[in-house]
Protein backbone atom coordinates (compact mmCIF):
# COMPACT_ATOMS: atom_id res chain seq x y z
CA UNK A 1 0.00 0.00 0.00
CA UNK A 2 1.48 3.63 -0.66
CA UNK A 3 2.71 5.73 1.77
CA UNK A 4 0.56 8.92 1.33
CA UNK A 5 1.48 11.53 3.53
CA UNK A 6 -1.14 14.29 4.55
CA UNK A 7 0.76 17.09 1.76
CA UNK A 8 -0.12 14.47 -0.95
CA UNK A 9 4.05 13.47 -1.35
CA UNK A 10 4.30 9.57 -2.00
CA UNK A 11 7.61 8.00 -1.55
CA UNK A 12 9.79 5.92 -3.74
CA UNK A 13 12.21 3.94 -2.98
CA UNK A 14 14.99 2.96 -5.90
CA UNK A 15 15.41 -0.20 -7.41
CA UNK A 16 19.22 -0.67 -7.97
CA UNK A 17 18.52 -3.39 -10.15
CA UNK A 18 16.66 -1.58 -12.67
CA UNK A 19 18.30 1.88 -12.33
CA UNK A 20 21.30 2.72 -13.84
CA UNK A 21 23.73 5.94 -13.54
CA UNK A 22 25.87 5.72 -16.69
CA UNK A 23 27.94 8.36 -17.92
CA UNK A 24 30.00 9.39 -21.12
CA UNK A 25 33.59 10.78 -21.91
CA UNK A 26 35.51 11.51 -25.31
CA UNK A 27 38.69 9.39 -24.85
CA UNK A 28 41.58 10.77 -27.01
CA UNK A 29 38.97 13.60 -28.37
CA UNK A 30 37.87 11.30 -30.83
CA UNK A 31 36.17 8.19 -29.09
CA UNK A 32 33.38 8.45 -26.54
CA UNK A 33 33.92 5.86 -23.67
CA UNK A 34 30.93 4.48 -21.80
CA UNK A 35 30.68 3.78 -18.11
CA UNK A 36 28.30 3.06 -15.16
CA UNK A 37 28.11 3.19 -11.44
CA UNK A 38 26.47 -0.03 -10.30
CA UNK A 39 25.41 0.83 -6.68
CA UNK A 40 22.81 2.83 -6.63
CA UNK A 41 20.11 3.54 -3.52
CA UNK A 42 18.03 6.32 -2.99
CA UNK A 43 14.80 8.03 -2.51
CA UNK A 44 12.11 10.01 -4.53
CA UNK A 45 9.49 12.12 -2.60
CA UNK A 46 7.20 13.65 -5.09
CA UNK A 47 4.17 15.91 -4.84
CA UNK A 48 2.47 15.46 -7.99
CA UNK A 49 0.23 18.69 -6.84
CA UNK A 50 3.28 20.59 -5.73
CA UNK A 51 6.79 19.78 -7.57
CA UNK A 52 8.47 22.08 -5.54
CA UNK A 53 7.83 19.77 -2.52
CA UNK A 54 9.46 17.18 -4.23
CA UNK A 55 12.39 15.87 -3.06
CA UNK A 56 15.17 13.84 -4.55
CA UNK A 57 18.20 11.88 -2.62
CA UNK A 58 20.71 9.52 -4.10
CA UNK A 59 23.90 7.94 -2.96
CA UNK A 60 26.22 5.92 -5.48
CA UNK A 61 28.96 3.89 -4.39
CA UNK A 62 31.99 5.30 -6.17
CA UNK A 63 33.63 1.57 -6.53
CA UNK A 64 30.67 0.27 -8.22
CA UNK A 65 32.14 2.14 -11.34
CA UNK A 66 32.38 -0.30 -14.21
CA UNK A 67 33.16 0.39 -17.98
CA UNK A 68 34.05 -3.37 -18.86
CA UNK A 69 38.18 -2.58 -18.82
CA UNK A 70 39.46 -3.89 -15.74
CA UNK A 71 42.44 -1.62 -16.36
CA UNK A 72 40.93 1.67 -16.86
CA UNK A 73 38.25 0.75 -13.83
CA UNK A 74 41.08 0.50 -11.25
CA UNK A 75 42.48 3.57 -12.54
CA UNK A 76 39.17 5.53 -12.40
CA UNK A 77 39.17 4.06 -8.44
CA UNK A 78 42.40 5.53 -7.70
CA UNK A 79 43.85 8.87 -5.98
CA UNK A 80 44.09 10.23 -9.76
CA UNK A 81 39.98 10.08 -10.41
CA UNK A 82 37.69 9.10 -7.66
CA UNK A 83 40.01 7.97 -4.85
CA UNK A 84 37.23 5.56 -3.60
CA UNK A 85 39.10 4.59 -0.53
CA UNK A 86 38.52 8.49 0.85
CA UNK A 87 35.88 9.02 -0.51
CA UNK A 88 33.46 5.51 -0.92
CA UNK A 89 30.54 7.67 -2.34
CA UNK A 90 29.08 9.94 -4.75
CA UNK A 91 25.52 11.53 -3.87
CA UNK A 92 22.75 13.85 -5.37
CA UNK A 93 20.41 16.07 -3.01
CA UNK A 94 17.82 18.05 -4.55
CA UNK A 95 17.27 21.61 -3.30
CA UNK A 96 14.54 22.21 -6.23
CA UNK A 97 12.11 20.73 -8.68
CA UNK A 98 10.17 22.10 -10.98
CA UNK A 99 7.48 21.11 -13.72
CA UNK A 100 8.34 21.94 -16.95
CA UNK A 101 5.81 20.31 -18.69
CA UNK A 102 3.50 17.45 -18.58
CA UNK A 103 5.81 14.23 -16.87
CA UNK A 104 8.99 16.80 -17.25
CA UNK A 105 10.96 18.10 -14.72
CA UNK A 106 14.23 20.21 -13.87
CA UNK A 107 15.72 18.77 -10.71
CA UNK A 108 18.30 21.35 -9.36
CA UNK A 109 20.49 20.09 -6.40
CA UNK A 110 23.85 19.35 -5.17
CA UNK A 111 25.77 16.97 -6.65
CA UNK A 112 29.37 15.62 -4.59
CA UNK A 113 31.86 13.85 -5.94
CA UNK A 114 35.39 13.16 -4.41
CA UNK A 115 34.29 15.69 -1.39
CA UNK A 116 33.50 18.58 -3.73
CA UNK A 117 30.07 19.94 -3.91
CA UNK A 118 28.82 21.93 -7.12
CA UNK A 119 25.11 22.61 -8.33
CA UNK A 120 24.06 20.31 -11.06
CA UNK A 121 20.57 20.59 -13.01
CA UNK A 122 18.91 17.74 -14.47
CA UNK A 123 16.25 17.27 -17.12
CA UNK A 124 13.85 14.84 -16.02
CA UNK A 125 11.29 13.04 -17.62
CA UNK A 126 8.42 10.53 -16.18
CA UNK A 127 8.58 7.69 -18.19
CA UNK A 128 5.93 5.85 -17.07
CA UNK A 129 4.23 3.61 -14.00
CA UNK A 130 3.16 -0.12 -13.93
CA UNK A 131 2.06 -2.61 -11.49
CA UNK A 132 4.60 -5.14 -10.83
CA UNK A 133 4.24 -9.15 -10.48
CA UNK A 134 4.47 -8.65 -6.62
CA UNK A 135 1.74 -6.18 -6.06
CA UNK A 136 3.71 -3.23 -5.98
CA UNK A 137 3.50 -0.21 -7.84
CA UNK A 138 6.56 1.34 -9.96
CA UNK A 139 7.40 4.57 -11.59
CA UNK A 140 10.68 4.92 -14.18
CA UNK A 141 12.16 8.59 -14.45
CA UNK A 142 15.28 9.44 -17.22
CA UNK A 143 17.37 12.27 -16.42
CA UNK A 144 20.49 13.70 -18.23
CA UNK A 145 23.00 16.38 -17.39
CA UNK A 146 26.34 17.43 -18.37
CA UNK A 147 29.69 18.33 -15.95
CA UNK A 148 33.06 19.45 -16.22
CA UNK A 149 34.89 17.15 -14.18
CA UNK A 150 37.94 19.61 -13.68
CA UNK A 151 34.87 20.87 -11.11
CA UNK A 152 34.90 17.89 -9.04
CA UNK A 153 38.98 17.80 -8.66
CA UNK A 154 39.05 15.49 -11.23
CA UNK A 155 42.14 17.00 -12.94
CA UNK A 156 43.96 13.76 -14.37
CA UNK A 157 45.03 13.85 -17.79
CA UNK A 158 47.80 13.48 -20.38
CA UNK A 159 48.99 15.67 -23.29
CA UNK A 160 48.76 13.83 -26.63
CA UNK A 161 51.96 14.58 -28.95
CA UNK A 162 49.15 15.13 -31.16
CA UNK A 163 47.56 18.17 -29.52
CA UNK A 164 44.63 17.80 -27.15
CA UNK A 165 44.50 15.52 -24.25
CA UNK A 166 43.91 11.71 -23.49
CA UNK A 167 40.24 12.22 -21.25
CA UNK A 168 37.85 14.91 -22.50
CA UNK A 169 36.92 17.32 -19.21
CA UNK A 170 32.74 17.06 -20.14
CA UNK A 171 31.33 14.04 -18.72
CA UNK A 172 27.74 12.95 -20.30
CA UNK A 173 25.74 11.56 -17.41
CA UNK A 174 22.40 9.54 -18.32
CA UNK A 175 20.00 8.08 -15.77
CA UNK A 176 17.65 5.73 -15.95
CA UNK A 177 15.80 5.34 -12.64
CA UNK A 178 13.00 2.87 -11.39
CA UNK A 179 11.85 3.40 -7.79
CA UNK A 180 9.25 1.82 -6.24
CA UNK A 181 6.60 3.08 -4.28
CA UNK A 182 6.92 2.71 -0.08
Amino acid sequence: MAVQHATGTTVWTIDPTHTEVGFAVKHMMITTVRGRFTGVSGRIELDEENPGASTVEVSIEASSITTGTPDRDRHLRSGDFLDVESHPELSYRSRSVESTGEGAYRVTGDLTIRGTTREVVLAVSEEGRAQDPWGGTRVSFSATTKIDRRDFGLTWNAAMETGGVLVGNEVKIALEVQAVLS
